[in-house]
């Protein structure tokens, strides 16, 4: 059992999302005891058992649905086939017994990508960390990329050229400070030119720079370009200058997007205003 604790921790530090799935109550025949597991992974893979046949086959389907919500679940079956149990869902076994499985959701609560790891972001990072995000950072700076302590995952490349590299999937969290407002429009826009559907993207600007950069996106990809998880300014208008000021309205910000919360003041619609971009 060591080896399995072992297995399912160094799973848990790449972000990989998993169901662990655990015998917690059993009554007559079955093919598990009380206390087994499984771990079964977004990619389908498993180490582990709750018994083998049915059950199991049932419980990784289970886990595949549960994976997708993120939920927890307590369910139990009934190995008889043919019978009915009102608080039970029966499977084609014969062994006759009952057995309770608790599903347990392992995972991040969402993925951020920090291009640029200079302050604001190591700041940032300290706060996501607290709150269920994988991190990950890019920073072609060894010197400012090997002092970043909170991220998950560090990477000392060119920006783009993690983007090219390693892509960015649905539905993540991107935040971009990088030190040259260059490289944080080939950010954006390699995003957008390769047609990923990141949740957010945030970028760490002025008013001016975001007036440049948008001039600059419309050239490129015309006025009809989506925007709408483009967050400039970036963060909620919470008040404050400091590094640790911006990165609480960019971390309440994130949160009130993965939440679905709208009515929040976004920086974006402050500075913005009838003059929407998105």
């Amino acid at each position: 059992m060591s080896d399995f604790y072992e297995r399912l921790v160094r799973l848990k530090a790449t972000g990989v999302k998993l169901m662990v799935v655990t015998a917690v109550h059993k009554v007559g025949a079955g093919p598990v005891d009380v206390g087994k597991k499984m771990v079964v992974t977004e990619n389908n893979e498993s180490f582990g058992t709750v018994g083998g046949g049915a059950l199991e086959y049932y419980a990784r389907e289970k886990c595949v649905e549960l994976l997708e919500k993120k939920e927890h679940l307590l369910e139990t079956y009934l190995l008889d086939e043919g019978k009915v149990m009102p608080e039970a869902k029966t499977l084609p076994m014969v062994c006759g017994g009952k057995v309770t499985l608790y599903y347990e959701y392992v995972g991040p609560k969402a993925y951020a990508y920090l291009f640029g790891a200079g302050h604001v972001s190591r700041a940032l990072a300290e706060i996501l960390k607290t709150i269920g995000f994988h991190i990950t950072a890019i920073d072609d700076r060894k010197e400012v990329i090997d002092v970043f302590s909170a991220a998950d995952v560090k990477h000392n490349l060119f920006f783009v050229d993690y983007i090219e590299k390693f892509g960015i999937p649905d539905n993540a969290f991107v935040v971009v400070s990088t030190p040259s407002h260059e490289y944080d429009y080939h950010v954006i826009n390699k995003i957008i030119a390769r047609r990923f559907r990141p949740k957010y993207v945030g970028m760490l600007c002025s008013p001016e720079k975001l007036a440049d950069y948008l001039e600059k996106t419309y050239e490129e990809f015309g006025k009809d370009v989506d925007l709408h998880n483009f967050y400039s300014p970036i963060g909620l208008d919470t008040g404050g200058n400091t590094p640790e000021e911006i990165a609480v309205s960019i971390a309440a910000e994130m949160l009130a997007i993965l939440n679905g919360k709208p009515g929040h003041r976004h920086m974006r619609e402050v500075y913005c205003g009838k003059n929407r971009y998105w």
